[in-house]
């Protein structure tokens, strides 16, 4: 059984279903269509070898270095998306499904009975779930998935989205996850909590240090903030990603929700880049550190993959963990973030692509043939955005201009 698959505007040729691809297969369950499956694929070359234009097989190689060095990598996404009551047509605003805000249960609700329906297709489908409400925002929902190997969890990712688009049209709704549709709400992320075990053991644990955080951990969330701006470009790869980052920031402190724009780590700070949570304190397989940048319209796969390299730079490079931020980052001042060594974040997609382009880091991770088609496909995007005129502009300038 065979089938042709294109990737990068190039077929790569057939490519043979071996055990590893019969594994992931998957009926789809609640389908008015019987026979429909789902499986999940490694590009190969006509020799077999791996095709580096899979991003599967980017995370697969990353991994497989992690482990080199006696690592497992684990990952729990928080997905946040919104529901709308239709899609809107060109032209039109978006129209969230209520207006509810955050842990809104309202017994037979729309959003209540969506989120219900698509957590049984999920766990039908071998997806554990552990948590599910309404967020802050009106029609915006998030659903958390158990902590589960990097690539079980991107490919859960993958097949996440797919089922709240089909269970939104099911229930005559849209589900969408651009980060930022509405001007005056805040956007959608996927607040990634990460660790890394060495067999059974949780290496970011130790008990008796601060935050019960290990030499590994602090060198690996050390890591991430040297090098969050490279990889921005791919944990937020899209022109509204960084609508969500920023926001109103300057309007009013904390206004770009809980979405982080500056690099730096704190204790249950939510409005740092990386925070270390301690739900179970005394419990050292729950220690772990959460990335929150990311959005959830990301390639899970490449985001994976540098998240876990810039990790692993700082433990393999002994990074040394700057002093955590106790106060609203948001809140604070221009110069007392820069006397605090805090940094920005890239504020649009051009300036995440410019840094990223020079990181030795993200090429290496990526891989060449990704990391070229990566940048010239965001270089694209940028362009044509540039080009358009918008409302706004039309707005403001047209009756005075």
């Amino acid at each position: 059984m065979a089938d042709n698959v294109m990737t990068f505007r190039y077929v790569v040729k057939e490519v043979a279903i071996g055990e590893g691809v019969r594994a992931s297969f998957m009926p789809k369950p609640f389908t008015e269509y019987p026979g429909v499956a789902r499986m999940f694929c490694d590009i190969l070359l006509p020799d077999g070898s791996p095709s580096y234009a899979d991003p599967r097989w980017v995370l697969k190689r990353n991994l497989a270095r992690a482990s080199e060095l006696g690592f497992t990598f684990y990952a729990h996404p928080e997905i946040e998306f919104f529901l709308l009551k239709e899609r809107p047509a060109a032209g039109n605003r978006p129209e969230p499904i209520d207006t509810g805000g955050y842990y809104d249960h309202t017994p037979h609700s729309i959003a209540h009975d969506f989120r219900r329906t698509a957590i049984t297709m999920l766990e039908s489908m071998g997806i554990s779930v552990e948590y599910s409400h309404h967020e802050g925002a009106p029609g915006q929902q998030e659903i958390d998935l158990r902590y589960a190997d990097a690539l079980t969890t991107a490919d859960n990712i993958m097949s996440f989205r797919l089922v709240m688009k089909e269970v939104a049209i099911e229930q005559g709704v849209y589900a969408t996850f651009m980060p930022k549709p509405f001007t005056d709400h805040p956007g959608s992320g996927m607040h990634t909590h990460v660790s890394l075990f060495e067999g059974d053991k949780n290496a970011f644990y130790e008990a008796g240090a601060e935050f019960q955080l290990s030499k590994t951990a602090r060198a690996f969330i050390a890591g991430l903030l040297r090098h969050a701006p490279e990889i921005t470009a791919v944990c937020n790869q899209w022109v509204n990603s960084y609508k969500r980052l920023w926001g109103a920031a300057e309007r009013t402190a904390g206004a770009g929700g809980e979405a982080p724009a500056y690099v730096c780590w704190g204790h249950n700070n939510r409005s740092a880049l990386v925070r270390v949570p301690m739900y179970k304190p005394h419990k050292g397989n729950s220690t772990r550190v959460e990335f929150r940048s990311v959005d959830a319209a990301c390639n899970p796969y490449l985001a994976f993959a540098v998240i876990l390299a810039a990790g692993l730079k700082g433990i393999e490079g002994d990074y040394e963990l700057p002093p955590g931020a106790e106060d609203d980052v948001w809140a604070l001042t221009s110069a007392e973030r820069r006397a605090l060594g805090i940094r920005p974040l890239p504020q649009d997609l051009d300036q995440a692509i410019r840094v990223m382009q020079d990181s030795e880091l993200v090429a290496e991770t990526l891989g060449e043939h990704v990391f070229d088609f990566f940048l010239r496909n965001k270089r694209e995007e940028w362009q044509e955005y540039r080009r358009q005129v918008t409302e706004y502009e039309l707005g403001r300038y047209l009756p005075m201009l």
